[in-house]
């Protein structure tokens, strides 16, 4: 089964939007409340057996059942009874509400941290349709349930043999902008790419946004630098606004959209860039980096402005969908060793260029950590017996490996951890 989203923009009128907002609010407090059964049911077992607490407890009997996700969903017809307002909303977008609850709720058990979050106003900002008994777009046109047809911009169409199993409305610019991600399922399978082709290495930094163990390099734009002045000015501007006035929200729009506006240059740069990758090899190595640790530096906010986690995704997206491999390596120590001996060359991060005292190979630094990057890859896929009996050394020291041609070149298997080097 191959599952793929496609993001569209629609244009709902004017009663839409409200209707749109008010559903959004409705499920908002719908999380809210079944995260309050949540945590007093929690509570209630926090304390010990044999006494209460001295400030507050939680009286809840000891036989009251864990608020499950059947239970809360079973209870929605109940608050309908009480709460009129719920039944304006479709019932499965209020399932898909609670289901989004303990989704979070199984996600923080599993990795102990990220407890769920009460949405303040404003903070809930999509809904899921789950299921559809046909296809909901027609035309230029998409039609959502109790919402009506609402003008969609559909610049790409979905391939045929897919169909449509949910779609998600999104809000942004603070309900300003509205989009649709529509989930299309096919039942195909789709293999994933061999380790095959022309192979190079990639080495992520700050000074070049990306440096090619062939010798290209890609400069960083700075997108959040080159527009933080505006930006400054926009927040100065609505700081100075009556909070809750019209002004205010016109002001706060602006701020939004151009938050918006530098996301997604960013994106678009990191697909453009992930796509020229895969114009040049058929094999990309990168570093797995720790994307998290690196926005908590001193160096944070251009960490933050190039978005490494977010480049390393879709490149691994876009790899997968034009049939490239793409694997990652250990990242520690590829800039302090020298890809063509191997020996431990230690240098600052102020030292751009690498020079190794051993064999006399000078580069760039960047470019001696791709080298290295491709070096460990091929390691690693020749360690998972990705290649079977057959060699995956390195021939010459170009930065582009043509795994290919090795195949049919006879050269003999390399040791383990340290391939063998052909002049």
């Amino acid at each position: 089964m191959l599952t793929m989203n496609y993001t569209y923009r629609i244009y709902p009128d004017a009663n839409q939007q409200t209707e749109l907002l008010d559903w959004l609010e409705t499920c908002r407090g719908v999380y809210n409340y079944a995260l309050h059964e949540l945590k007093d049911w929690i509570a209630s077992r926090s304390g010990l057996v044999d006494r209460c607490s001295l400030e507050k407890e939680y009286i809840i009997p000891a036989d009251e059942p864990f608020p499950s996700y059947h239970r809360q969903q079973n209870n929605l017809p109940k608050a309908k009874k009480q709460f009129p307002r719920l039944g304006l909303v479709h019932s499965q977008v209020l399932q898909t509400t609670i289901r989004r609850l303990h989704d979070t709720w199984e996600a923080f058990q599993k990795r102990g941290h990220g407890f769920p979050r009460f949405k303040k106003f404003g903070q809930f900002k999509s809904f899921v349709f789950p299921q559809f008994k046909s296809n909901p777009i027609n035309g230029f046109a998409i039609k959502l349930p109790k919402i009506g047809e609402v003008p969609i911009n559909l610049h790409r169409p979905i391939p045929d043999g897919f169909k449509v199993k949910q779609v998600r409305v999104l809000s942004r610019v603070r309900g300003t902008q509205w989009y649709v991600v529509v989930t299309i399922e096919s039942e195909v399978s789709v293999p994933d790419a061999p380790v095959h082709g022309p192979a190079i290495g990639i080495d992520l930094g700050l000074e070049r946004f990306l440096t090619a163990s062939d010798g290209s390099f890609q400069e960083r734009p700075k997108f959040f630098k080159s527009m933080q002045r505006k930006l400054k000015l926009l927040q100065r501007r609505a700081a100075r606004k009556q909070k809750g006035s019209q002004n205010w929200e016109k002001a706060q729009i602006e701020v939004a959209r151009m938050h918006y506006r530098i996301a997604n240059r960013r994106k678009d740069f990191h697909l453009k860039t992930a796509h020229k990758l895969c114009d040049q090899a058929q094999t990309i190595f990168a570093e797995d980096l720790n994307t998290k640790g690196l926005t908590r530096g001193m160096l944070r906010k251009d960490c933050v402005d190039a978005a490494f986690g977010q480049f390393l995704s879709l490149t691994e997206w876009v790899c997968w969908k034009r049939g490239v491999y793409f694997a990652k390596v250990n990242p520690n120590g590829t800039s302090q060793t020298c890809p063509n001996c191997f020996a431990t060359v230690s240098k600052g991060l102020e030292v751009r260029a690498h020079d190794c005292p051993e064999c006399g190979y000078r580069t760039h630094r960047d470019h001696a950590a791709a080298e290295m990057v491709l070096h460990r890859g091929l390691e690693k896929v020749v360690a998972q017996g990705l290649w079977g009996t057959e060699t995956a050394c390195q021939v010459g020291l170009s930065g582009v490996y043509d795994l290919d041609k090795w195949r049919g070149a006879g050269i003999p298997n390399c040791e383990m951890g340290k391939p063998v080097l052909y002049p």
